[in-house]
């Protein structure tokens, strides 16, 4: 297939880039990467309060935006410094500064949930809650913003597909071998569809047609860390490795194996002790 039958990927990263007389204070402008963010706390916030609406979460308006006070400082945080240690460390250990510079962009998932995780105790410990039905709240919540997240990179023409010769391949710009017409596979779709969408309806079918919050609480939140591992080494097996392999597996596939560990143990430790309080 030649060139001229795929799509140049041709979108632009700002939504409303900065005007000229603006531009000695630097390339910038409203980012969708950003916008992305914003949308995922949005969600998570209308979503919470549905479910106090329907008696689903004892958490109010103002008990909702302390608890994701705590959430988006362990995303923006947890997600910063994973990305710079996970898959930049010689860049991170030859430039410490760089994890100020959030323009330059980089944001690991998986930094993002230990973020959380960090948060979510952070926060159980100072309002003397349990931390399972928080866990089990947040996730039905998180995938809103993977799904956002993951539209953005692909809006962004960053983290591409391996090559293809599907008929949907897309010409990235930034690839390394765009000149030459080659196509690759537009994962960051690929993952919005699985690590988002599919983690959403999922949750959120169990979240509302079935009891497991109630009898197994933390559960919930085991299953989502399994069923977001899955999609995420999934996904990873179209995606080109951001980053030197580990055991001939991509980071992402790597690290996601013991976030599904984390999952299994979750699920074991609801079932063992329900109804716990």
């Amino acid at each position: 297939m030649n060139e001229t039958s795929y799509w140049i990927h041709d979108l632009s990263p700002f939504l409303w880039e900065f005007p000229e007389n603006f531009k000695d204070w630097g390339p910038g402008g409203i980012r969708w990467y950003g916008i992305s963010y914003l949308l995922g706390f949005i969600s998570a916030f209308f979503l919470l309060k549905k479910y106090f609406e329907n008696k689903k979460s004892p958490y109010d308006s103002e008990q909702i935006m302390n608890l994701m006070t705590f959430q988006v400082i362990g995303v923006l945080i947890g997600g910063r410094i994973g990305y710079l240690l996970l898959y930049q460390w010689e860049k991170f250990s030859n430039d410490p500064i760089s994890i100020l510079r959030v323009w330059e962009g980089g944001m690991a998932s998986h930094g993002g949930f230990v973020g959380v995780l960090i948060a979510t105790f952070w926060y159980s410990k100072k309002t003397s809650q349990n931390i399972r039905p928080i866990g089990d709240l947040i996730v039905s919540v998180v995938p809103p913003g993977l799904f956002f997240g993951r539209m953005a990179n692909f809006i962004n023409g960053e983290l591409w597909g391996k090559v293809t010769q599907v008929n949907w391949g897309i010409l990235f710009p930034n690839a390394p071998d765009f000149a030459l017409g080659i196509a690759r596979h537009p994962s960051q779709l690929y993952a919005a569809a699985l690590e988002g969408l599919l983690t959403f309806i999922y949750v959120q079918w169990r979240f509302w047609k079935t009891e497991i919050t109630t009898k197994f609480p933390g559960q919930l939140a085991g299953e989502f860390l399994v069923l977001y591992s899955i999609s995420r080494i999934c996904n990873e097996f179209f995606r080109e490795p951001d980053a030197s392999l580990v055991w001939d597996m991509s980071r992402g596939q790597f690290y996601s194996i013991f976030l599904m560990a984390g999952g299994f143990a979750l699920i074991i430790w609801a079932r063992k002790s329900p109804n716990e309080t």
